[in-house]
């Protein structure tokens, strides 16, 4: 679930109940994990120097995304992981970069980036702009996510 406002990201709810967890944030909010017993930890994105964590789908690394993480000039591990858990792994500090480079639509975006950019993350097409919601087109466009 995501607040959008002025085709912005503010806040947003992941829910994960095969773990137990419910994320939660927004930039200049701080970002949140909560457990099944209710206990809150507040996460921050934290990049590692020597590797690149790099986090992809299992079922979209396709040609260019295998592309893009060949093109990391340092040490890449390789992160699988499916849905917006990306973007939260990130978010956690378990992982540095999030490309997709297929496909996607604004509701399988919008809670998770609101979660990440309140850990210190961003997310920006890969022309660098901003990934905007609220569009008469709901795909979005390439975009990379990452700790910053």
């Amino acid at each position: 679930l995501a607040l959008i406002d002025s085709h912005q990201t503010m806040y947003g709810f992941v829910s994960v109940p095969v773990l137990g967890l419910l994320y939660h944030g927004g930039d200049h909010h701080g970002a949140y994990r909560v457990n099944r017993a209710g206990g809150e930890t507040r996460i921050r994105c934290q990049r590692q120097s020597a590797t690149t964590r790099v986090i992809a789908s299992k079922s979209h690394l396709n040609p260019e995304t295998t592309a893009f993480i060949d093109a990391i000039e340092t040490h890449v591990e390789l992160i699988q992981a499916g849905s917006s858990l990306k973007f939260l792994r990130i978010a956690e500090g378990l992982a540095d970069i999030y490309p997709r480079l297929a496909p996607t639509c604004e509701w399988d975006t919008a809670a998770a980036q609101a979660v990440l950019e309140g850990a210190g993350g961003s997310v920006k097409q890969t022309d660098g702009s901003l990934v905007t919601y609220g569009k008469s087109e709901i795909l979005n466009p390439f975009f990379v996510a990452s700790a910053r």
